[in-house]
């Protein structure tokens, strides 16, 4: 990935670049650092990692702005022009320099102009996109081995030095809401019922639903909901994808949560999508409903310029979520959420880009087996 002085063997492809008027420029969206002893290039658009040497850092800096293979075999005239060319072909195949015109150099510019008030820090939400995950008929032998060797964390922390003061006993209250509170669990396998469709629709209601609106005298007309949102500036969006709901056909919809309507974007559904959705989880398959969080990051980004804002964009989603499964188990409904879902497919069926709006957590309800 680096220029050498001495002459090397011409390779398929230096001649077509050498004849060919291309101009490059340094991805934006890129991470650097070492790891162990190896200087590590991370395209977080792309996913593409790859080690490489200090020198090619000289290079992708000259090329921070578009420029020419020409251009740079003048400027790093010290190497042979063969290698120098042999060196850009092996950065632009790496996701390192990015031919103009290319759709790679389409994506880095949106997010990097979309994204600025936020990067590179928060270039973490692109790097962990569309994660490859352990197959589920490993056997338990295998997901051991896949384990670190150390023993695992211990799930509570003494203070040793510090003085212990008890608690009042726990004595809870025969409520409702600690009813709800204390049934609240992970449910992982549903009756074929299909679910009911009020049941749904008091589920985006009491969730995702605009239950007033608050005035300010700089930001005007703010909505509320029944989870809390950093500004009020609620980045959240849900979509609901239908499988088994009485009166409304299978589909995917988005939930208009002012108006309180769902908008229909495909009937092109079932229930092996939704398990593909979910990185193949099979028990999602069988669920009635998903229901698919999203955030619109320019609502939040417009008002909190910093990159500690995306921590709230995540927060506000968990709220939402939690939200979400205390309804459900109120409604009788037996609730589910994951994080492991293919991002980019996901967001293709949604039909929105992955930038301004991107998936961020999945939930899905059936009827409880009894």
């Amino acid at each position: 990935m680096y220029p050498t002085r001495r002459n090397v063997v011409a390779v398929k492809g230096v001649e077509t670049t050498a004849r060919q008027t291309v101009r490059l420029r340094r991805a934006r969206c890129l991470f650097v650092y070492w790891q162990d002893n190896r200087l590590v290039f991370f395209n977080f658009a792309t996913r593409q990692v790859v080690s490489g040497q200090t020198l090619s850092c000289d290079v992708l800096n000259f090329f921070s702005k578009w420029r020419t293979p020409e251009q740079a075999v003048a400027q790093f005239a010290d190497y042979s022009q063969i290698s120098v060319r042999l060196s850009l072909i092996q950065l632009e195949r790496h996701g390192l320099l990015l031919r103009q015109g290319s759709s790679q150099a389409t994506l880095d510019n949106r997010i990097a102009r979309e994204w600025s008030p936020w990067l590179p820090e928060a270039g973490f939400h692109f790097a962990t996109k569309d994660a490859r995950y352990i197959p589920r008929n490993l056997s338990h032998a295998q997901l051991r081995s896949l384990l670190p060797k150390t023993p695992q964390p211990t799930f509570f922390k003494s203070i040793r030095k510090a003085k212990k003061l008890s608690l009042p006993r726990r004595d809870l209250p025969n409520d409702e809401f600690i009813r709800v509170l204390m049934a609240r669990g992970t449910h992982r396998r549903f009756t074929d019922e299909p679910l009911d469709f009020e049941s749904v629709s008091q589920l985006l209601s009491l969730v995702w639903g605009v239950t007033g609106f608050l005035y300010s005298p700089l930001f005007g007309r703010l909505p509320l909901k029944t989870s809390p949102s950093a500004g009020a500036r609620h980045p959240g969006e849900v979509y609901l994808l239908a499988l088994r709901v009485k009166g409304l056909k299978a589909g995917l919809y988005h939930y208009h949560a002012a108006r309180h309507r769902l908008e229909l974007i495909s009937n092109e559904v079932s229930g092996s999508r939704a398990s593909l959705y979910c990185a193949r989880q099979r028990y999602v398959a069988k669920a009635a409903a998903l229901f698919i969080m999203t955030a619109v990051f320019p609502r939040t980004m417009w008002k909190y310029g910093k990159p500690r804002a995306y921590r709230v964009v995540l927060l506000d989603t968990g709220h939402l979520c939690q939200t979400f499964c205390l309804v459900a188990t109120w409604l009788g409904l037996a609730p589910f959420c994951t994080a492991a879902f293919k991002d980019t497919l996901i967001e293709n069926d949604l039909q929105i880009d992955g930038i301004r709006e991107s998936v961020l957590y999945v939930a899905g309800v059936g009827l409880p087996l009894k």
